[in-house]
């Protein structure tokens, strides 16, 4: 059995790495039709419309211009989840993403943080790299 640590994991913004990354998700979902008839005793469905959303949560850094400069509210990214790192074989996720959200919070005695949310557009591909 594979398993992964977390730190393995990386973010990119078409070929550019997102710094400071602490964690990020990725969500896939998938609706349904009912297709149930009179006489049924049991409800049945088909497969319909897939999505998929995601977030990175990041030490905010105002010079990585490509990384979570790229990642504004209202840019269309092409953006890359490699959850077991970037190196040849590895699997990672792509596709394309809307930025519908930034918020970046500090408190006395921490860092500065920002939380980034993402709405996919179209279809998610896994791949290798």
């Amino acid at each position: 059995m594979a398993v992964h640590k977390g730190s393995e994991g990386t973010v990119k913004v078409g070929s550019n790495a997102v710094a400071e990354i602490r964690s990020y998700s990725l969500e896939e979902t998938g609706d349904t039709l009912e297709t149930s008839t009179m006489g049924d005793t049991a409800r049945t469905y088909v497969p319909s419309l897939t999505s998929w959303s995601g977030s990175v949560d990041v030490y905010w850094d105002e010079t990585d211009s490509t990384g979570q400069g790229a990642l504004t509210v209202g840019a269309e990214v092409t953006l890359n989840m490699y959850p077991e790192g970037d190196d040849s074989g590895d699997t990672y996720y792509t596709g394309s993403a809307i930025v519908t959200g930034v918020s970046k919070n500090a408190s006395f005695d921490g860092l500065v943080e920002a939380s980034i949310s993402l709405q996919g557009t179209g279809a998610l591909t896994s791949t290798t790299v």
